[in-house]
């Protein structure tokens, strides 16, 4: 890293450097396109983009951390903002570190990892608490003891690598060799960086992933080609059971028919004997979905099994499993605490899943009623509680915000709802339900902190208080944060 102290013509604080660019600018942009800035940076966006001033006008700066100051080259200039891209660090943070992926600034997988872990977690718990106050307008304990919302330390990893159990890598055309190759998407693009190895995934899917990429362009599989919508190949997604060793490949192709598939299978099966399911997928539309509706079993079981905190899931290939489950049971573990259970209260799980939150709430709970509209995971729900002899639990396919007040009405109340919903939020129907039985405790577990402060409002208008908020970090080195949150009705 460069220090200013040794450049000439840095200009002057949060000003523009000597660059020779054209010194007009509109009244409502300081800076022209192309002109060279000296830019203080003060925060991070919710993408991780540096925020910073020059001349009071914000500019966005990806790579730049809050406390530093870099030259930076104008590149678009809207009336009340600006992007820029780094040139040149001037002064750098404290919390900068070397990121440890060589392709970290190509892939766009990793938006924090040239910031230290403990600052990553402060951020994050900051993203929450300006989330929860600027949209939720909720009023934030300012320290231990005081008035307002707990906003908790971020629950961390005392190592954050290679913790991901799934791969989903797309396939397509090399810009140079025109063969196969599979990787992620360069940062705001569709162009696919060719990668073998992950620092984030679990070592299980990178190897996995290697050997069927070369096995792919060993037997001449077509990549798929996006633009011309040709091609066979689509994806690769690859399951590891942490706790079994239990390996699933998914291979998503552009059409039913896979050319080389009883050799490829037969590949597989001979370089990867940990492997226990091979399954493809037929996607043939013209989508960013990874998955289409088709899905058969080329090899061995349709599903492989994992433990979460002594519970066994089956997996299935499009089953929502979270992808870290250290963190996962981290997580569930807290939404045990929150639902304040003694065994005999009705719990109502939305957004249940394949039933993971609910098999770990039926543990100390009387019964627990689970919703989910995907009829498939509403049959992975009801097996895998039988998978683990559990049998206070009942689960139904269909909207919450349908099925809840159906339950209502046939005399089913809840002492407490969990919601676990996308990153949308909840369905605003949901909201009215859950307002409508006034459950006692309501926890909310959120992978978008912005739809959680919305929704969050909602409930406190219409009766609820926010109790506590406990971040954790289930996606290190991402901008990503899930939360788990406690309110009461008042």
């Amino acid at each position: 890293m460069q220090n200013g102290k040794n450049k000439g013509g840095r200009g002057r604080p949060g000003g523009r450097a000597h660059s020779g660019a054209a010194a007009s600018a509109s009244a409502d942009a300081p800076f022209q396109k192309n002109e060279q800035v000296t830019v203080d940076i003060i925060g991070l966006t919710h993408d991780g983009e540096g925020v910073g001033r020059a001349d009071g006008f914000t500019l966005f700066i990806q790579g730049a951390l809050p406390g530093e100051r870099v030259r930076a080259k104008v590149m678009k200039v809207k009336k009340q903002y600006g992007y820029a891209r780094m040139e040149e660090l001037l002064e750098a943070s404290p919390n900068r570190v070397q990121p440890a992926c060589p392709i970290h600034k190509e892939c766009g997988g990793c938006q924090l990892q040239h910031l230290d872990y403990p600052a990553q977690l402060e951020w994050k718990r900051q993203h929450v608490i300006d989330n929860l106050a600027r949209i939720g307008k909720l009023n934030v304990a300012q320290e231990p003891g005081s008035d307002g919302v707990v906003v908790r330390r971020a629950i961390g990893m005392d190592e954050p690598w290679r913790y991901r159990n799934k791969a989903a890598v797309p396939v397509g055309v090399g810009a140079v060799e025109g063969g196969l190759v599979a990787g992620f998407y360069a940062r705001g693009s569709h162009r696919i960086v060719d990668m073998d190895d992950c620092l984030i995934q679990h070592e299980q899917n990178d190897r996995v992933i290697r050997a069927v990429k070369r096995i792919g362009r060993e037997l001449g599989v077509a990549p798929y080609d996006e633009e011309t919508g040709h091609g066979v190949l689509r994806h690769v997604i690859v399951r590891t059971g942490v706790v079994t060793g239990e390996i699933m490949v998914v291979l998503v192709t552009n059409g039913r028919k896979l050319p080389q598939s009883d050799r490829m299978v037969q590949r597989i099966r001979e370089e990867l004997t940990d492997v226990k399911s091979i399954v493809q997928n037929v996607n043939d539309r013209s989508t960013n979905a990874i998955f289409g509706d088709e899905t058969h079993v080329l090899w061995g079981s349709d599903v492989i099994y994992d433990e979460l905190d002594g519970i066994r899931f089956a997996i299935s290939a499009r089953s929502f499993y979270q992808v870290n489950p250290a963190q996962t049971v981290e997580l569930y573990r807290k939404a045990v605490e929150y639902a304040g259970l003694t065994g005999s209260e009705t719990v109502i799980d939305a957004y249940c899943g394949i039933g993971t939150i609910s098999l770990f709430l039926a543990r100390q709970a009387g019964r627990v009623y689970g919703v989910e509209i995907v009829p498939e995971a509403i049959e992975d729900a009801a097996k895998n509680a039988a998978l683990n002899g559990i049998t206070n639990t009942s689960f139904e396919a269909g909207p919450a915000e349908v099925v809840i007040p159906r339950w209502r009405e046939e005399g089913i109340t809840a002492d407490v709802i969990v919601v676990d919903p996308p990153r949308k939020g909840c369905d605003p129907a949901l909201l009215e339900t859950i307002l409508a039985m006034q459950p006692e405790r309501v926890v909310y577990v959120s992978c978008n902190p912005s739809t959680l402060a919305r929704d969050l409002r909602v409930l406190e208008d219409g009766g609820y208080r926010t109790v506590e908020v406990t971040p954790v970090d289930m996606f290190p080195h991402t901008v990503h944060v899930e939360c788990c949150v406690f309110l009461v009705r008042v």
